[in-house]
């Protein structure tokens, strides 16, 4: 079998989603290719896969944002990637740069999924002077160029993510191998009170939602701000599902009607105890947790971002806001928490546009494809 190496400064047991992404589609690689994962040594318990070995390395006391780094381990790298014969990146931080500059240097296939744009999620993660986010900007454009140049190719989740790449100068062929969803994990519970009350909500309230990685760039105090516009007028829940690194949520354990849960590896109650789920977010590629949230028959309100435009169409499978603007959020929150037809309308219309498009096995397929043909 071929020797697959995937790098990636994200992996379990820190939760998100590239580490979703691969734990999805490692364990149905794992039976087609010798796999070895070299990510950071995050702290949690995580129980492994069979047949796979998980190189680590050790995190450095720096933090960026809400992500603590990897130490720079030049030899580690080195040696993983001499054992492979294809090489997989999944992010373009420490781990990731080192496994793409050994590959090229030693003339080893590399491959890198694009999870994110960079010069528009590293700015947008910090908080600091404009002067300061110029500067990542910039310095994201000219890193995330010089790396993925170096790639045979690149991996996107949609065309739109292929055009902002050749749009700043990333010459390197693309190929679109879109995410995939588990239906039959995320899907529509049998009883929506009875998945509210497991999360100790009354099931006769109303529940708008998010989950996922809680960071800056999700853009969640707009949410909030929304959410305080229509919380007097409806018996409503704000439900807040994942890992917050960043503090964002902190202002919002005020309100006795915002309940916050921690990081979970298995997210599906909460969407299934959600009646709106509300994607805020300032940047995406994807989106994985808007389409498991669709997947569970639920009615979304989202920003215009990345691919997101490719599978939601407004009005028919969920609704569209201005990024930052939660005066239009609370006014289609309000559209939403009135009227029940419309919400199980295009909560219905959302999952068949999920079903019919995405599955994780057509993801794999197509991974395989690829790199058996390297």
């Amino acid at each position: 079998m071929k020797r697959l190496l995937i790098a990636s400064d994200t992996f379990l047991p820190r939760w998100d989603g590239v580490s979703r992404f691969l734990n999805e589609v490692i364990p149905r690689l794992s039976s087609h290719f010798e796999i070895r994962v070299l990510a950071p040594d995050f702290r949690g318990e995580f129980a492994g896969y069979p047949d796979v070995e998980v190189i680590r390395c050790p995190l450095s006391g720096f933090k960026f944002a809400d992500y603590q780094l990897p130490k720079l381990q030049n030899r580690l790298v080195s040696d993983a990637v001499d054992w492979a014969d294809v090489v997989w990146t999944q992010t373009i931080g420490p781990v990731g740069s080192l496994a793409i500059l050994a590959a090229s240097r030693k003339k080893k296939p590399v491959i890198a999924y694009i999870h994110s744009i960079e010069w528009e999620l590293f700015p947008r993660s910090l908080r600091t002077f404009h002067a300061a986010k110029w500067l990542v900007h910039k310095s994201s454009v000219f890193i995330s160029r010089f790396l993925y140049n170096k790639c045979n190719l690149l991996l996107v989740p949609s065309e739109d993510v292929s055009r902002l790449l050749e749009a700043k100068g990333i010459r390197t062929v693309k190929k679109v191998v879109r995410l995939g969803v588990d239906t039959k994990l995320f899907n529509q519970p049998d009883s929506k009170a009875a998945a509210k009350m497991a999360l100790g909500i009354d099931g006769k309230r109303l529940v708008v939602g998010f989950a996922g990685r809680i960071g800056l760039e999700k853009d969640l105090m707009t949410l909030y701000r929304a959410f305080g516009r229509v919380n007097r007028k409806y018996d409503c829940v704000l439900l807040i599902a994942g890992q917050d690194l960043a503090g964002v949520t902190e202002r919002f354990r005020q309100s006795s009607k915002v309940r916050i849960f921690g990081s979970t590896n298995n997210i599906a109650p909460y969407f299934q105890a959600m009646d709106v789920y509300v994607l805020s977010s300032l940047t995406e590629t994807s989106s994985l947790s808007t389409m498991e949230a669709m997947s569970c028959g639920l009615a979304v309100l989202v920003t215009p971002v990345g691919s997101v435009k490719e599978y939601v169409t407004d009005g028919y499978n969920g609704l569209f806001f201005p990024k930052q603007d939660a005066y239009q959020l609370a006014k289609k929150l309000d559209q939403l928490l009135a009227d029940e037809i419309l919400r199980k309308r295009l909560g219905q219309n959302a999952r068949l546009a999920i079903v019919s498009r995405f599955s994780w096995q057509k993801t794999v397929d197509e991974l395989r494809s690829v790199f058996e043909r390297v």
